[in-house]
């Protein structure tokens, strides 16, 4: 199996250096009826890697209000290795935006090309399930 999809020798993708908040290997069982793993899975991926990093930035329970620029750019088959890579892009009073970018692995290879992208927001929220201010970062030890 290739390393990458047809056409994709030419274009010169590079990973984002952080490190990955999420990985998991897309399963037959997550596939549509054309083979192609559902972009509700990959989403789910990436929601969970989203409330990781929101999560430790918040230091304290997250929970998802908004996905915004939702962009599917290849298709993940079955066998891929999806790595989901974040970044904070806004923190407010109750809420912090991250960006998230899924790539994946084909087979065995060691070339990785970016399938999805998309913003994602997280509130802040107590026990009770309301808003809860989220720390300013400088005073985080």
């Amino acid at each position: 199996m290739p390393d990458a999809p047809a056409g994709l020798a030419d274009a010169v993708e590079i990973a984002p250096s952080s490190e990955p908040a999420l990985r998991a290997v897309a399963m037959p069982a997550d596939t549509n009826p054309h083979g192609d793993i559902f972009g509700g899975w990959l989403l789910c991926q990436m929601d969970l890697a989203g409330t990781i990093v929101a999560t430790r930035r918040a230091l304290g329970r997250v929970v998802t209000v908004a996905i915004t620029a939702m962009s599917f750019h290849r298709p993940v088959t079955v066998g891929d290795e999806v790595t989901c890579y974040c970044s904070l892009e806004k923190t407010g009073n109750t809420s912090i935006t991250v960006k998230i970018e899924s790539w994946v692995r084909r087979g065995i290879g060691d070339t990785q090309f970016k399938v999805t992208e998309g913003i994602f927001t997280y509130v802040r929220v107590g026990v009770d399930g309301r808003p809860q201010s989220i720390a300013a970062e400088s005073t985080m030890g």
